[in-house]
């Protein structure tokens, strides 16, 4: 037994080694077949990236959320690592059974931790055993998570782990027993009980069953080796050492999700001058080689965990977009087209050949029919059972994002996919012109008229002759923001929309109340392009950008202090009532020269309240449900101020919805949704108010327009179906706060005047 197990162990670790190393070199090659990235935007704070590294992995930041679960995978992961001595151990114990390692084989603290992390980890993949199979796609609807990955290799390494697991266990209490343990010992605490067992047993059954173990964990552990290295689209065991270059590479140096802003069009890792383009640039996505090499390695590193399908509101919704499968289709796609990339294929901007056929007639046909696939372009089964002749992506499937970033702040390895869905939309609609048909009337709006609705400009007013007070216009009422303190951006939804402008007057109007000095842009704002941009037409969104900072820029002073008046510039405060333009103008607006400190009107309401300048006192009663907007809470990390200002209305009880915060569940009309038909499967809004109204609430509040509106149109929608009760109110947390800070007035006796009789005229 001892002479075969060296010889076959032998075997197995030259083949595994080499092919293995072969492996790393193919991923390379094919990870550097994508388009640069520009200089430092991936390797700036190299110290910090790597403490970013540290801190996911030790700490588990993502799994740790989902609790058993992020524990077990924790054992799992850093037993993985951490216990490759015991290759060596098993190595050397297959010449001479009774061998440790030197210096450290007998060392207390070493054998501690073998034995408890070598334990623990056989406990932790068991676990993660038992969640898979109790999370398996057979469940009623598509509940699981797992749903479409690959259950076959997931159950080759689930039980690769567990036979290596066991195995260190046993070759552990074999040492133990050959080292004739007398009594309990500290370096034996868990397995001391085998190790007792053992010593009834004759040095040379000891000897056979260590030789047994030990071969058992090298041919394991090498057999999983020349697997993975023989297929390197396996992401399940790939992700192991994948993961750790994609999180050093992530967008945010300090371990922030590539959320928020997104990322400036390039091309060939250069940023493109939109007023003057080049001749060769590359307009968004078309083909698998145009993501750049940080997408590539983000294919590669999917482990099919699901985290990102569980929590997407398409996915959840019955619509065709799973943000894993899209990534595993992608990932299937670059690895069957790379033998034709590396032998030179791909197309020029005219969609020539660039490549001879005399260097491509080694290329395998699945390669180059792979190649034939049109990156997005509807599914279609091939009829002779060869490859398919279809889309790699369906348009159905980029359609159906929200953009809610759910899937970004799930991924447990920082894939970056709402970047990667919002490339392949600028191809389509700036070179394809393919999109819904209802985002060309929204896009032709913004075009003309500067809001999504094409209203004109001066309807942007129209609400402020509903309030009481004057409300400054910068360049109107006032020449510049230097005499406020805020300059209030109302965004089209607030100045346009009915149900929105009620949040809008609701705002200004505890401004007035609070004393806070604001002004407004009027009919110089313009739509900042969210929606746009997130559709796809950057072109767009770079005019309306441009547009507002240069108004916004002239608004604060960009030129400091008048040298005939010494007036100072204005401070560069910006609040919003609606996250989209927080995010846009906070995050993205610097990419086109705009620096702004631009806030939420629920942080500036709620430092007000914490400032005594508004005090809630009427009760509002009734139980309350809070919604988070995606773009206010995963986009920007505001959880608190809304729940701190709903938290200090007398009468309201919060219950929160079972997703929320950081998994709350999206209402359906971010990334441009909020101007497509939701065509297939239910929608959003409809979900979302379901899970709210299930709490038997009074009140559903939010804090964003868009959010505002969806779900009062599902709420309506219940009401007349009867599944709603007539009294339940939509309503923005501006409106709630507003409603506590004003006292209701007695009705005047009849001997008093009206509260809003002139005053008497003196007597002369």
């Amino acid at each position: 037994m001892q002479l075969a197990a060296i010889i076959v162990s032998l075997v197995l670790i030259a083949v595994g080694v080499a092919l293995f190393g072969r492996a790393i070199l193919q991923i390379f090659r094919q990870v550097r077949l994508g388009q640069p990235v520009p200089a430092g935007t991936r390797t700036d704070e190299p110290v910090q990236r790597t403490v970013t590294v540290v801190k996911e992995f030790l700490g588990h930041t993502r799994m740790n959320r989902w609790g058993v679960v992020g524990v077990a995978h924790w054992f799992v992961s850093v037993g993985f690592f951490s216990l490759l001595l015991t290759i060596v151990n098993a190595i050397g114990q297959l010449f001479k059974a009774d061998w440790i390692l030197p210096i450290i084989g007998d060392w207390t603290p070493y054998n501690v931790f073998v034995e408890f992390v070598g334990t623990m980890t056989t406990l932790g993949i068991l676990a993660l055993i038992v969640i898979r199979q109790l999370s398996k796609p057979n469940r009623p609807g598509r509940k699981s998570r797992f749903a479409g990955s690959n259950f076959g290799q997931a159950y080759f390494v689930e039980a690769v782990i567990l036979i290596v697991g066991v195995c260190i266990f046993m070759l552990h209490a074999l040492e133990g027993a050959q080292h004739h343990v007398d009594g309990y010992e500290a370096s034996f605490f868990l397995s001391y009980p085998v190790v007792a067992w053992l010593k009834g047993m004759s040095l040379g059954t000891l000897q056979n069953l260590t030789y047994f173990f030990a071969g058992l964990k090298i041919a394991t552990s090498f057999i999983w080796m020349i697997t993975i290295a023989l297929k390197t689209d396996m992401g399940v065991a790939w992700h192991r050492f994948l993961a750790f270059p994609n999180i050093w590479f992530k967008r945010e140096a300090d371990g922030g999700t590539a959320l928020g802003a997104l990322q400036p069009m390039t091309s060939a890792g250069k940023p493109i001058d939109f007023e003057d383009p080049g001749e060769d640039d590359q307009f968004g996505v078309s083909q698998i080689e145009h993501f750049s090499w940080k997408g590539l390695l983000d294919f590669s590193t999917c482990t099919e965990c699901g985290r990102c399908q569980s929590q997407c509101p398409a996915w959840n919704t019955g619509k065709p977009l799973s943000p894993k499968l899209l990534i595993m289709s992608l990932r299937d796609h670059a690895h069957a087209k790379a033998p034709y990339l590396l032998a030179g294929g791909g197309k020029d901007m005219e969609g020539a050949e660039k490549a001879t056929a005399e260097q491509l007639k080694d290329v395998p046909a699945a390669a180059l029919a792979e190649a034939e696939r049109p990156l997005v372009g509807p599914l279609e089964a091939a009829s002779d059972g060869g490859f398919a002749a279809g889309g790699v992506i369906d348009p159905d499937v980029l359609w159906s994002c929200t953009t809610c970033g759910a899937c970004v702040e799930q991924c447990p390895v920082d894939i970056e996919h709402v970047d990667h869905i919002v490339d392949m939309r600028r191809y389509q609609v700036m070179i394809e012109s393919a999109f819904p048909s209802e985002a060309g009337t929204m896009l032709k709006n913004l075009e003309k008229k500067g809001n999504p609705w094409g209203l004109a400009k001066k309807q942007r007013l129209a609400w402020t002759k509903e309030v009481d007070f004057e409300i400054p216009v910068v360049g109107k009422d006032i020449e510049d923001l230097t005499e406020v303190e805020y300059l209030y951006w109302v965004g089209c939804a607030g100045a346009l929309e009915d149900r929105a402008k009620k949040t809008t007057k609701a705002f200004a109007e505890l401004l007035h109340i609070a004393g806070v000095k604001f002004a407004i842009m009027g009919g110089d704002e313009a739509c900042t392009g969210d929606s746009a941009r997130r559709l796809g037409n950057e072109f767009l969104f770079q005019q309306l950008g441009q547009q507002n900072v240069e108004a916004l820029n002239t608004a604060f002073g960009e030129d400091g202090e008048d040298e005939s008046t010494k007036k100072p510039k204005a401070a560069k405060k910006i609040v919003a009532t609606c996250p989209h333009c927080l995010n846009t103008i906070g995050n993205e607006y610097p990419q086109l020269g705009g620096d702004y400190e631009v806030i939420h009107h629920t942080q500036l309401l709620q430092h007000l309240v914490d400032e005594g300048k508004l005090v809630p006192v009427t009760p509002v009663e009734g139980i309350i449900t809070y919604h988070d907007p995606c773009y206010l809470g995963r986009h920007n990390k505001i959880y608190t101020p809304p729940r701190e200002i709903i938290g200090k209305v007398p009468g309201l009880r919060n219950e929160e919805m079972h997703r929320h915060k950081e998994r709350g569940f999206c209402c359906g009309a971010g990334g441009a949704r909020m101007w497509m038909e939701e065509r297939i499967g239910k929608r959003i809004n409809n979900e979302r108010v379901d899970e709210a109204l299930s709490l038997n609430p009074d009140i559903v509040s939010t804090a964003c327009p868009f959010c505002l509106v969806m779900l009062t149109d599902s709420v309506n929608g219940k009401k007349n179906d009867g599944k709603a009760k007539e009294s339940i109110q939509v309503v923005d947390v501006a409106q709630l706060l507003l409603d506590s800070v004003k006292t209701p007035l007695d009705p005047p006796s009849d001997d008093e005047e009206p509260a809003d009789a002139p005053e008497p005229e003196p007597v002369k």
